[in-house]
């Protein structure tokens, strides 16, 4: 953060939730607050060899670091600009015989930096890592136990030449980890890859109704943040929509997509508060996300408990079945469930509009697009009803749906919703983000599609026919088996 920024918010007492953030200026939809670079920041266990270590970037073919043979970059320059936080954890792990987990080389990483600078003030902090909260004192049995396993294979790690920490300084940092580490994704923003602190971020206070959001933007933004030139790796706080000076600048931890009883119980059990906003405390929505059918045949307590355990059921059932990667059970066991829902479940009913969300990735991944196109519009109809109309995950939804249905040849609804996916994710994502880039291109596309499919449809049938025969369909990216666990990464 500059100083320019810094003065944009100020830190306060916020009423029974300790620290927060206020604006002290107005914004409005789409103005970046803050931008952060990582204080620190690894790359997850399972893609250190896919993801550079610098931007975060998936790349095909990356330069592996000649001295420990863990680190991997794009190039040369990611591999310059990296060695300042790799010098130590290159001889550490040489010296150790093995990168250690995730969460002991962010500590080990936090630690390097805290020793060359000290645990103080950072140049654009507005908190120390010393004084972020770190929870130790609520973990229960099984995180303490944890805790003290990472404390172990820290200490076997760490170089006796790298200055010494004391026991509560090391488990501070494990926690801090444990309820402030942001999760980091590569360029298109589709798959987590890696976990980093950003101690002005861990200011923002929780609402599940925010009037921010938070992305992290590993693409060039030289026009629009000048002063991080050099910096193309950051999160950025955005506004939702209007902000007035003095008012409390907040972001949602976990998905909306929950009853506020379940997020309580999620936020308690991960960020160790209860969420006393006012969408929780009214139980704003809940009876959307809980609908059922009305009328004549508005069925019992007892059917509509059937299916809703029927879905529960099943939804572990597909989990698995996604994890092995048998795509064509998913899709059965997702035409079992709808069959059950549908008669008994409403259109906003968060069982049917996971099972929907479920149904049309994979059938769009086994390029089924016209099923998947119908189970999409359904999704979408549904979300727009629950989510806030600048939720960055509508927005997601929303673009997948109106690829699906472009590749469908449903041409005039999967234009429709392309724009308004765009202008959702210029709000949440900004217009340098790589997918609102990507997004743009789409968009221009399909509106030359459309123009001729008005003017002449026959031949547009014609010309797609003859397109699709002389290049390969663009493949939708294959279906992740990792549900939204939230704004911040924990250890699972």
């Amino acid at each position: 953060m500059t100083p320019g920024e810094m003065e944009m918010v100020e830190v306060f007492t916020s009423e029974g939730k300790g620290r927060g953030l206020k604006a002290a200026k107005e914004f409005w939809a789409g103005d970046v607050i803050f931008a952060e670079p990582a204080y620190a920041a690894v790359v997850f266990d399972s893609l250190t060899h896919l993801v550079c270590h610098t931007c975060f970037k998936r790349q095909e073919k990356l330069h592996r670091c000649g001295q420990c043979k863990f680190a991997h970059y794009c190039d040369r320059t990611c591999q310059k600009d990296a060695w300042l936080n790799h010098k130590h954890e290159c001889s550490a792990v040489k010296a150790h015989g093995k990168a250690p987990n995730e969460n002991i080389r962010l500590a080990a990483r936090i630690m390097w930096r805290t020793e060359r600078e000290g645990g103080g003030l950072t140049e654009g902090c507005l908190v120390s890592i010393d004084d972020l909260q770190n929870h130790v004192e609520n973990f229960g049995e099984e995180e303490k136990k944890e805790l003290r396993a990472d404390v172990e294979s820290f200490l076997n790690f760490w170089p006796a030449q790298s200055q010494q920490f004391g026991m509560q300084y090391i488990s501070h940092i494990f926690g801090v980890i444990n309820c402030n580490g942001f999760t980091l994704s590569d360029q298109r923003g589709l798959q987590a890859v890696g976990v980093g602190i950003f101690p002005n971020l861990c200011l923002v206070n929780h609402d599940c109704w925010p009037n921010c959001t938070v992305i992290f933007n590993n693409g060039k933004c030289h026009f629009l943040i000048p002063h991080l030139f050099l910096s193309d790796t950051r999160i950025e706080l955005r506004a939702l929509g209007k902000i007035s000076p003095g008012e409390e600048l907040t972001v949602s931890y976990v998905d909306f997509l929950n009853v506020s009883e379940e997020r309580r119980e999620q936020l308690q059990k991960q960020y160790y508060f209860d969420c006393t906003c006012e969408h929780c405390q009214k139980g704003i929505k809940d009876d959307l996300m809980l609908a059922v059918k009305e009328g004549e045949n508005k069925p019992s307590q007892d059917v509509v408990k059937e299916v809703l355990q029927f879905s529960k059921d099943t939804l572990e059932k597909i989990n698995k079945a996604r994890s092995e990667g048998v795509y064509h059970e998913v899709v059965k066991l997702c035409r079992e469930c709808l069959k059950k829902q549908e008669p008994v479940l409403g259109d906003t009913n968060i069982y049917l509009l996971r099972i929907l969300s479920i149904a049309s990735e994979v059938l769009s991944y086994l390029q089924m697009f016209e099923e998947a196109a119908g189970y999409a519009k359904r999704m979408v109809d549904g979300y727009m009803k629950i989510y806030h109309p600048n939720n960055a995950q509508l927005g997601m939804a929303v673009m997948r749906a109106g690829v699906t249905h472009w590749h469908a040849s449903l041409i005039e609804a999967g234009h429709g919703m392309i724009c308004k996916a765009y202008a959702i994710l210029l709000v949440t994502h900004g217009p340098t983000h790589p997918i609102t880039k990507d997004l743009e291109v789409m968009r221009v596309q399909s509106e030359m599609e459309l123009r001729m499919f008005q003017q002449n449809e026959f031949m547009y049938y014609k010309m797609r026919e003859a397109a699709l025969k002389n290049q390969k369909i663009q493949v939708m990216p294959e279906p992740t088996n990792e549900a939204s666990s939230g704004l911040f990464h924990t250890k699972q």
